[in-house]
């Protein structure tokens, strides 16, 4: 606890120049990876593990025409800041979007958060995506903008972080959260499912912002997102190759069957009033001497007797995701590696799905 004290007393010191904001990013890598620090700040006493998410990027959409330009493009509905009582200016909200090719496949997938604004501002939506993919993301709106008037830029100066309660003493410091942590943007809960926390959007890097809370290793929200079968980046859902349905977009929120008029929207729709889905994106467990490089991406996973279930998609270690189809997901299954070898794979049905597809 000294030595954590004194790390963080050195951000303060530092900040104020650019040799020192160096120092400070150095420090912060030494906290993340450092055993000393999280043995110290141990789930036991933590009600929240804070997760630094330097893989995801921020793009800022601002303007008078910015709400209708995102809803021609994404699969659902803005989060506008709605009226709180006693409160003149509601906090943000958040929901979960795609972006769509013409033939109704994902290209990204967002976090949209909408930010509160005076009545005299312009709406502003905060879209979080893949940081891979942020470029890409700013062609594609920047295609369709047109002579709307809108601003798309970056906002590299708010970082990622994800929340996730602790085993114990998540429900008491709950209060603690809603109520912001200092130098917070944005605290909201994570649109897609509950068991993925909440989402917060800060200019300080420093991982002591969060009363109650410890600093977590990115792996390990990788690794838990995999375990409860949540997609995200462009690893998890290939551009023009993944179809947000199969997704489970519908599951996480992620699209309205009654808003107007989107890209992609007419395979999407069909697909969904003819209420048949053969395969679906599985959280899988996989058993057996891994290859040093991992699983390849599409690779094939069969069954018992060799016929094609469906493909690997991606994943850490020995969790990660698959599309199958659901009729063999409890049958026996493998995936042969590049050594002639097997490794069994093992899909589940994760707790938060809707009851009907159990």
């Amino acid at each position: 606890m000294a030595a954590a004290a004194l790390l963080r007393s050195a951000f303060r010191e530092l900040s104020s120049t650019a040799c020192g904001w160096r120092l400070r990013a150095a420090l912060r890598r030494r906290l993340i990876h450092s055993p000393s620090h999280r043995g110290a700040d141990s789930a036991e006493s933590a009600a929240w593990t804070c997760f630094p998410l330097g893989d995801r990027a921020l793009v800022r959409v601002r303007g008078p025409d910015s709400a209708p330009f995102l809803l021609g493009l994404l699969t659902n509905e803005l989060p506008l800041p709605g009226p709180v009582a006693g409160v003149s200016k509601p906090p943000a909200r958040a929901g979960y979007a795609h972006f769509l090719n013409v033939q109704g496949r994902t290209l990204y997938d967002v976090i949209l958060y909408g930010l509160p604004v005076c009545t005299d501002e312009a709406p502003t939506f905060l879209l979080e995506c893949d940081a891979s993919a942020l470029g890409a993301l700013q062609k594609h709106l920047a295609l369709y903008k047109i002579r709307r008037k809108v601003t798309v830029e970056p906002s590299s100066e708010l970082h990622v972080w994800a929340l996730l309660p602790s085993t114990s003493g998540a429900s008491e410091a709950e209060p603690l959260l809603q109520a912001k942590a200092e130098g917070a943007a944005v605290l909201t809960r994570d649109p897609r499912t509950a068991c993925m926390g909440w989402r917060l959007l800060t200019r300080d890097e420093d991982p002591a912002l969060m009363p109650g809370g410890r600093l977590g290793d990115p792996q390990d929200y990788h690794r838990h997102r995999y375990q409860q079968g949540i997609p995200e980046g462009i690893c998890d859902l290939p551009p023009g190759v993944a179809l947000p349905l199969e997704s489970n977009l519908a599951f996480m929120h992620g699209v309205s069957f009654t808003k107007g008029c989107y890209i992609g929207q007419e395979l999407t729709a069909r697909t969904h009033h003819m209420g048949v889905i053969r395969k679906r994106l599985f959280p899988v467990r996989l058993a057996g001497p891994l290859p040093a490089s991992g699983i390849a991406p599409g690779s094939p996973v069969l069954t018992e007797s060799g016929k094609v279930a469906g493909k690997y998609r991606a994943g850490q270690g020995d969790v990660g995701l698959a599309l199958l189809r659901s009729e063999k997901i409890k049958c026996p299954l493998h995936i042969r590696t590049s050594d002639s070898g097997q490794v069994a794979v093992t899909a589940s049905v994760p707790d938060w799905w809707p009851t009907a597809t159990k």
